[in-house]
């Protein structure tokens, strides 16, 4: 019973952190191929701002994948960030090849 009690205490004492959700985003080379209503692609909701946009949920797959699906849609990316994880210069020319 004491045990209970001591791990109850610590879980109580325990700060509650929140994880913000990792950033998705990319940027365009083409602001004319930015849609002007929320685009939904692999359950992820994009909304464009000139050639940046942004996005929220989606579903769990590699941002490359991620990257050419969204590039198939609104064509070439200059910059491409899914979940956090960002495309380097060699990942974005295969994703928009």
């Amino acid at each position: 019973m004491r045990a209970l009690l001591i791990a109850a205490a610590l879980f109580a004492a325990a700060p509650a952190v929140a994880q913000a959700p990792a950033a998705t985003s990319l940027t365009l080379a083409d602001a004319a191929k930015a849609p002007s209503r929320p685009t939904i692609i692999d359950g992820a909701r994009w909304s464009c701002e000139g050639v940046t946009c942004t996005a929220s949920g989606g579903t769990e797959q590699p941002a490359t994948r991620a990257c050419r699906r969204v590039v198939a849609k609104f064509g070439a990316v200059t910059a491409f960030s899914y979940k956090g994880v960002q495309l380097s210069a060699e990942d974005l020319a295969v994703c928009n090849a």
